[in-house]
């Protein structure tokens, strides 16, 4: 996917990076082609890792709880039924098979 967001992005471009679930499993790590989009086009890379900003967590939730009451923001759950579903949403969060949270109801009340 990179190869392709690399071809589209802007000049100045900014591409963040965070977690690279694609490549977990993989025993050889993918490669990525088109590379030279970042001189041609002066893009900014960054990679990041949550546990950089804890700090800021308090914050953002004070932020942004009150919006998703007020429905502002929205968030997808992937839902599956059973515990038996389990593994099979397993290998599709790692596969890209999902939307959103991936969510096993294993009983409902």
């Amino acid at each position: 996917m990179l190869e392709a967001v690399l071809l589209n992005m802007r000049v100045n471009g900014r591409i963040s990076a965070c977690g690279m679930i694609s490549q977990y499993n993989l025993n050889q790590e993918e490669g990525v082609r088109n590379l030279s989009s970042i001189i041609m086009k002066r893009l900014h890379i960054k990679g990041f890792i949550v546990s950089d900003h804890f700090n800021l967590l308090p914050k953002y939730m004070e932020m942004v709880i009150p919006l998703i009451k007020e429905g502002k923001v929205c968030y997808i759950e992937d839902i599956v039924e059973g515990l038996e579903s389990a593994p099979a949403a397993l290998v599709g969060l790692f596969s890209g098979k999902n939307v959103g949270k991936q969510v096993v109801v294993v009983a409902r009340e």
